[in-house]
Protein backbone atom coordinates (compact mmCIF):
# COMPACT_ATOMS: atom_id res chain seq x y z
CA UNK A 1 0.00 0.00 0.00
CA UNK A 2 1.24 3.59 -0.79
CA UNK A 3 1.56 5.86 2.50
CA UNK A 4 1.71 9.12 2.88
CA UNK A 5 4.24 10.75 5.43
CA UNK A 6 1.72 12.96 7.08
CA UNK A 7 0.14 9.80 7.89
CA UNK A 8 2.04 7.73 9.13
CA UNK A 9 5.80 9.13 9.80
CA UNK A 10 4.77 9.18 13.48
CA UNK A 11 4.99 5.85 13.76
CA UNK A 12 7.76 3.73 15.00
CA UNK A 13 6.72 0.45 13.94
CA UNK A 14 7.55 -2.66 16.25
CA UNK A 15 8.02 -5.14 13.13
CA UNK A 16 10.66 -6.98 14.56
CA UNK A 17 7.87 -8.08 16.96
CA UNK A 18 6.00 -10.85 17.06
CA UNK A 19 -23.95 3.18 19.19
CA UNK A 20 -23.52 4.99 23.02
CA UNK A 21 -19.58 5.56 24.32
CA UNK A 22 -18.34 4.88 26.99
CA UNK A 23 -17.58 7.38 29.67
CA UNK A 24 -13.80 9.11 28.79
CA UNK A 25 -13.44 10.07 32.62
CA UNK A 26 -10.79 8.11 34.83
CA UNK A 27 -10.55 9.65 38.06
CA UNK A 28 -7.83 11.74 38.82
CA UNK A 29 -7.02 12.37 35.18
CA UNK A 30 -8.00 14.96 33.27
CA UNK A 31 -8.01 14.35 29.15
CA UNK A 32 -7.13 17.31 26.82
CA UNK A 33 -9.58 15.48 24.52
CA UNK A 34 -12.52 14.66 25.08
CA UNK A 35 -15.64 12.95 22.93
CA UNK A 36 -18.11 14.66 20.49
CA UNK A 37 -20.49 13.69 17.99
CA UNK A 38 -18.31 12.56 15.30
CA UNK A 39 -16.32 10.64 17.55
CA UNK A 40 -19.77 9.17 19.13
CA UNK A 41 -20.79 8.23 15.76
CA UNK A 42 -18.06 5.47 14.80
CA UNK A 43 -18.81 1.52 15.55
CA UNK A 44 -16.07 -0.56 16.37
CA UNK A 45 -16.36 -3.61 17.48
CA UNK A 46 -14.30 -6.93 18.16
CA UNK A 47 -11.83 -7.82 20.69
CA UNK A 48 -8.71 -5.51 21.97
CA UNK A 49 -6.09 -6.94 19.75
CA UNK A 50 -8.09 -7.81 16.73
CA UNK A 51 -8.79 -5.86 13.50
CA UNK A 52 -12.07 -3.99 14.44
CA UNK A 53 -14.86 -3.79 11.80
CA UNK A 54 -15.45 -0.37 11.32
CA UNK A 55 -18.76 1.40 10.66
CA UNK A 56 -19.32 5.27 10.81
CA UNK A 57 -21.96 7.26 8.78
CA UNK A 58 -20.27 9.59 5.83
CA UNK A 59 -19.17 12.03 5.10
CA UNK A 60 -18.14 12.26 8.68
CA UNK A 61 -15.96 15.43 9.61
CA UNK A 62 -15.06 17.17 12.96
CA UNK A 63 -13.71 20.99 13.43
CA UNK A 64 -11.86 19.97 16.63
CA UNK A 65 -10.03 16.35 17.53
CA UNK A 66 -12.79 14.14 19.71
CA UNK A 67 -11.70 11.14 21.49
CA UNK A 68 -14.80 8.46 22.86
CA UNK A 69 -14.39 4.81 24.65
CA UNK A 70 -15.99 1.72 23.01
CA UNK A 71 -14.36 -1.05 24.70
CA UNK A 72 -12.93 0.14 28.85
CA UNK A 73 -9.96 -0.87 29.77
CA UNK A 74 -9.34 -2.04 33.21
CA UNK A 75 -5.61 -1.01 33.26
CA UNK A 76 -3.60 2.22 34.36
CA UNK A 77 -4.41 5.44 32.93
CA UNK A 78 -2.15 6.89 30.47
CA UNK A 79 -0.46 10.30 31.67
CA UNK A 80 1.83 12.57 28.85
CA UNK A 81 5.27 10.77 27.92
CA UNK A 82 4.55 7.57 28.51
CA UNK A 83 5.20 5.31 25.39
CA UNK A 84 2.48 3.35 24.38
CA UNK A 85 2.31 0.25 22.26
CA UNK A 86 -1.38 0.47 20.26
CA UNK A 87 -2.79 -1.57 16.98
CA UNK A 88 -4.45 0.88 15.03
CA UNK A 89 -6.68 1.36 11.87
CA UNK A 90 -6.94 4.72 10.29
CA UNK A 91 -9.78 5.73 8.11
CA UNK A 92 -11.16 8.75 6.07
CA UNK A 93 -14.07 9.94 7.48
CA UNK A 94 -15.22 11.16 4.07
CA UNK A 95 -15.35 8.24 2.20
CA UNK A 96 -15.14 5.30 5.20
CA UNK A 97 -11.79 4.27 3.60
CA UNK A 98 -9.45 2.30 5.47
CA UNK A 99 -6.00 3.95 4.90
CA UNK A 100 -3.64 1.63 6.61
CA UNK A 101 -3.68 -0.87 9.93
CA UNK A 102 -1.62 -2.04 12.28
CA UNK A 103 -1.17 -6.27 11.88
CA UNK A 104 -2.97 -6.95 14.84
CA UNK A 105 -0.03 -9.68 15.90
CA UNK A 106 0.87 -10.30 19.18
CA UNK A 107 3.70 -8.82 20.62
CA UNK A 108 3.52 -6.29 17.61
CA UNK A 109 2.15 -2.62 17.11
CA UNK A 110 2.87 0.73 17.02
CA UNK A 111 5.06 2.68 19.75
CA UNK A 112 3.49 6.44 20.14
CA UNK A 113 4.34 8.73 22.85
CA UNK A 114 1.25 10.17 24.77
CA UNK A 115 1.11 14.00 24.95
CA UNK A 116 2.40 16.74 22.61
CA UNK A 117 3.89 15.85 19.71
CA UNK A 118 3.75 16.16 15.95
CA UNK A 119 1.07 13.34 15.79
CA UNK A 120 -1.33 15.55 18.39
CA UNK A 121 -4.36 13.54 17.15
CA UNK A 122 -3.28 10.17 18.63
CA UNK A 123 -0.58 11.22 21.37
CA UNK A 124 -3.28 13.57 22.60
CA UNK A 125 -5.71 11.61 22.74
CA UNK A 126 -3.92 8.86 24.65
CA UNK A 127 -3.72 10.84 27.85
CA UNK A 128 -6.15 9.22 30.32
CA UNK A 129 -7.10 6.17 28.41
CA UNK A 130 -6.22 3.33 30.12
CA UNK A 131 -4.28 0.09 29.11
CA UNK A 132 -7.25 -2.65 27.30
CA UNK A 133 -9.19 -0.05 26.02
CA UNK A 134 -10.08 0.77 22.51
CA UNK A 135 -10.55 4.30 21.62
CA UNK A 136 -12.15 5.91 18.77
CA UNK A 137 -10.56 9.66 17.59
CA UNK A 138 -11.86 11.91 15.16
CA UNK A 139 -9.47 14.21 14.18
CA UNK A 140 -9.64 17.36 12.73
CA UNK A 141 -7.93 17.76 9.20
CA UNK A 142 -5.36 20.06 11.33
CA UNK A 143 -4.63 17.57 13.42
CA UNK A 144 -4.66 14.11 11.17
CA UNK A 145 -2.79 15.06 8.47
CA UNK A 146 -1.61 18.99 8.48
CA UNK A 147 -4.70 19.91 6.55
CA UNK A 148 -2.77 19.00 3.53
CA UNK A 149 -4.32 17.44 0.45
CA UNK A 150 -3.32 13.81 -0.87
CA UNK A 151 -4.31 12.80 -4.14
CA UNK A 152 -2.33 9.82 -4.20
CA UNK A 153 -4.33 8.59 -0.98
CA UNK A 154 -7.36 10.26 -1.99
CA UNK A 155 -7.16 12.63 0.73
CA UNK A 156 -8.29 16.14 0.46
CA UNK A 157 -7.37 19.11 2.49
CA UNK A 158 -10.75 19.37 4.89
CA UNK A 159 -10.85 15.65 5.31
CA UNK A 160 -11.18 14.44 8.90
CA UNK A 161 -9.11 10.92 9.83
CA UNK A 162 -10.68 8.46 12.08
CA UNK A 163 -8.66 6.43 14.52
CA UNK A 164 -9.22 3.24 16.23
CA UNK A 165 -6.52 2.25 18.71
CA UNK A 166 -6.31 -0.25 20.93
CA UNK A 167 -4.06 0.32 24.03
CA UNK A 168 -2.41 -2.81 24.67
CA UNK A 169 0.62 -1.95 26.54
CA UNK A 170 2.60 1.39 27.82
CA UNK A 171 6.27 1.97 29.36
CA UNK A 172 7.55 4.64 32.02
CA UNK A 173 7.75 8.08 31.00
CA UNK A 174 10.76 8.74 32.18
CA UNK A 175 13.82 6.74 34.45
CA UNK A 176 12.80 6.51 38.12
CA UNK A 177 15.94 5.02 39.33
CA UNK A 178 17.84 6.01 42.68
CA UNK A 179 20.16 8.47 41.76
CA UNK A 180 23.74 7.74 42.20
CA UNK A 181 27.09 9.86 42.45
CA UNK A 182 29.45 10.33 39.77
CA UNK A 183 32.76 11.74 39.23
CA UNK A 184 33.53 15.56 38.94
CA UNK A 185 35.35 14.93 35.79
CA UNK A 186 32.49 13.34 33.86
CA UNK A 187 29.41 15.96 32.40
CA UNK A 188 26.44 16.82 34.98
CA UNK A 189 23.35 15.67 33.59
CA UNK A 190 20.19 17.33 35.10
CA UNK A 191 16.99 16.90 34.19
CA UNK A 192 13.45 19.18 33.78
CA UNK A 193 10.21 17.46 35.66
CA UNK A 194 9.25 15.69 32.42
CA UNK A 195 12.76 13.92 32.21
CA UNK A 196 14.30 15.50 29.44
CA UNK A 197 18.29 16.03 30.35
CA UNK A 198 20.42 18.81 30.58
CA UNK A 199 24.16 18.41 29.96
CA UNK A 200 27.00 20.50 31.08
CA UNK A 201 30.56 19.59 29.68
CA UNK A 202 33.35 20.14 32.15
CA UNK A 203 36.72 21.61 31.32
CA UNK A 204 38.81 18.27 31.37
CA UNK A 205 40.07 16.29 28.22
CA UNK A 206 37.19 13.96 27.03
CA UNK A 207 38.63 10.23 28.16
CA UNK A 208 39.96 7.53 25.43
CA UNK A 209 38.25 4.90 26.26
CA UNK A 210 34.54 3.78 27.17
CA UNK A 211 33.31 5.11 30.15
CA UNK A 212 29.85 3.77 31.23
CA UNK A 213 28.11 5.30 34.55
CA UNK A 214 24.93 4.68 35.88
CA UNK A 215 23.04 8.21 36.91
CA UNK A 216 19.73 6.64 38.14
CA UNK A 217 19.88 3.14 39.26
CA UNK A 218 16.34 1.26 37.98
CA UNK A 219 15.39 -2.27 39.49
CA UNK A 220 13.36 -3.49 36.61
CA UNK A 221 13.97 -6.27 34.45
CA UNK A 222 17.19 -6.57 32.87
CA UNK A 223 18.49 -5.32 29.32
CA UNK A 224 19.79 -8.75 27.08
CA UNK A 225 21.51 -8.44 23.73
CA UNK A 226 19.03 -8.32 21.05
CA UNK A 227 16.08 -7.07 23.27
CA UNK A 228 14.19 -4.34 21.85
CA UNK A 229 13.99 -2.03 24.42
CA UNK A 230 12.02 1.60 24.83
CA UNK A 231 14.10 4.42 25.62
CA UNK A 232 14.20 8.24 25.75
CA UNK A 233 17.82 9.56 24.72
CA UNK A 234 20.38 12.31 23.96
CA UNK A 235 23.56 12.38 22.15
CA UNK A 236 25.76 15.12 22.14
CA UNK A 237 29.52 15.96 20.90
CA UNK A 238 32.12 16.02 23.27
CA UNK A 239 35.10 17.08 20.88
CA UNK A 240 32.92 18.79 18.79
CA UNK A 241 31.17 22.31 20.03
CA UNK A 242 29.08 20.14 22.36
CA UNK A 243 26.43 20.64 20.29
CA UNK A 244 23.27 17.65 20.69
CA UNK A 245 22.87 16.15 17.45
CA UNK A 246 20.22 13.78 18.53
CA UNK A 247 17.28 13.84 20.70
CA UNK A 248 13.90 12.02 21.37
CA UNK A 249 13.07 14.26 23.98
CA UNK A 250 13.47 17.31 21.33
CA UNK A 251 10.48 15.26 18.64
CA UNK A 252 8.49 13.88 21.62
CA UNK A 253 8.50 10.49 20.81
CA UNK A 254 10.59 7.67 22.55
CA UNK A 255 12.22 5.27 20.38
CA UNK A 256 13.03 1.08 20.02
CA UNK A 257 15.98 0.07 20.32
CA UNK A 258 17.67 -3.55 19.68
CA UNK A 259 21.39 -3.48 21.25
CA UNK A 260 23.60 -5.99 19.49
CA UNK A 261 22.13 -5.08 15.84
CA UNK A 262 23.91 -3.50 12.90
CA UNK A 263 21.62 -0.46 13.32
CA UNK A 264 23.07 0.09 17.01
CA UNK A 265 26.52 1.05 17.90
CA UNK A 266 28.92 -0.93 19.70
CA UNK A 267 29.45 1.58 22.34
CA UNK A 268 25.67 1.76 22.52
CA UNK A 269 25.43 -2.09 22.96
CA UNK A 270 28.00 -2.41 25.61
CA UNK A 271 27.02 0.13 27.72
CA UNK A 272 23.18 -1.15 27.29
CA UNK A 273 23.19 -4.44 28.06
CA UNK A 274 22.96 -5.62 31.99
CA UNK A 275 21.34 -2.51 32.52
CA UNK A 276 18.11 -2.52 34.41
CA UNK A 277 14.36 -0.71 33.39
CA UNK A 278 14.02 2.84 35.16
CA UNK A 279 18.04 3.37 34.70
CA UNK A 280 19.51 6.11 33.26
CA UNK A 281 22.95 5.73 31.71
CA UNK A 282 25.97 8.28 30.49
CA UNK A 283 27.78 6.51 28.25
CA UNK A 284 30.97 8.31 26.81
CA UNK A 285 32.14 6.82 23.33
CA UNK A 286 35.14 7.45 21.51
CA UNK A 287 34.91 7.37 18.06
CA UNK A 288 36.08 3.93 17.25
CA UNK A 289 32.62 2.30 18.70
CA UNK A 290 30.27 5.14 18.51
CA UNK A 291 29.00 4.72 14.91
CA UNK A 292 26.88 1.41 13.75
CA UNK A 293 28.24 -0.98 11.61
CA UNK A 294 25.20 -0.70 8.72
CA UNK A 295 26.33 3.25 8.22
CA UNK A 296 22.92 4.39 9.92
CA UNK A 297 22.76 6.97 13.06
CA UNK A 298 23.51 10.41 13.22
CA UNK A 299 26.72 10.21 15.76
CA UNK A 300 29.19 12.73 14.53
CA UNK A 301 31.96 11.07 12.45
CA UNK A 302 35.53 11.35 14.08
CA UNK A 303 34.09 12.08 17.66
CA UNK A 304 34.09 11.29 21.00
CA UNK A 305 29.95 11.29 21.49
CA UNK A 306 28.23 11.38 24.92
CA UNK A 307 24.45 9.55 25.50
CA UNK A 308 22.29 9.85 28.13
CA UNK A 309 19.62 7.00 27.62
CA UNK A 310 16.51 6.34 29.75
CA UNK A 311 16.08 3.08 29.83
CA UNK A 312 11.85 2.76 29.72
CA UNK A 313 11.22 -0.68 29.03
CA UNK A 314 11.53 -4.01 27.18
CA UNK A 315 9.21 -4.17 24.17
CA UNK A 316 10.28 -7.77 23.35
Amino acid sequence: MRKTTAVFAAFALLVGLTACSASNTVAGCSPSVNSGDASSAVKAPGKIGTAPKVTLPTPLYAKTTQKSTVIIGHGAAITAGQPVVIDITILNGRTGAELQKTAYRSGGGSLITAGKSDFPAVSRALECAQIGSRIVVAASAKDGHGGKADATNGIRANDSFIYVIDVERAFLAKANGARQSIDDSLPAVVTTANGTPGITFPTTTPPKSFVEKVLKKGTGAKVESNHYIVVQYTGASWTGKHAVFESTWKLGQASVLQPGAATVSAGLTRGLVGQRVGSQVLLSLPASIAAASDGSGTAPAGETVLYVVDILGIAQ
